[in-house]
């Protein structure tokens, strides 16, 4: 399945004219395919829709060849991986407002991606508690921290 995505991929970025390496790394929940390109802002794109989209690309055309395979996450210059840990720093210190003030606090709309990914940073904390909600005029949803009950 890695090499079926990987050759995908590497075909994508060939046609789309991009020079880029493409290494494959085994995940819990698939795979990852990290890509090393000199025009990574390209690939990523703003707010990282670029490598969204292409991830999306790829996905879909596995899923075409078998509905049974794992999915795969793309990854462009280690981007995803310093947004996590961003994310995740942004989603600890409003829970330590939260914690110390009490005050409900509603991050920025995000996609559901990184909506998991707060959630399940804050899922083991006892004062917390998190939920999405829809944010009015937009495709998106934010998440709410406030006191656990």
């Amino acid at each position: 399945m890695a090499t079926q995505a990987k050759e995908i991929l590497e075909k994508i970025l060939q046609l789309l004219g991009f020079d880029a390496k493409v290494e494959e790394h085994k995940l819990e929940e698939g795979v990852l395919l990290d890509v090393q390109s000199e025009d990574a802002g390209r690939l990523i794109g703003r707010e990282g829709k670029t490598l969204a989209n292409l991830q999306y690309i790829v996905n879909r055309m596995l899923y075409r060849l078998d509905p049974n395979l794992p999915k795969v996450t793309l990854d462009v210059a280690g981007y995803r991986a310093r947004a996590r840990e961003a994310l995740v720093k942004k989603a600890k210190e409003a829970a330590e407002r939260v914690r110390r003030w009490g005050d409900v606090i509603e991050l920025e709309p995000m996609n559901a991606f990184d909506r998991r990914i707060v959630h399940q940073a804050l899922k083991d904390d006892p004062d917390v508690e998190t939920h999405s909600v829809e944010v009015e005029g937009t495709d998106k949803k934010a998440v709410l921290l406030r006191p656990r009950r």
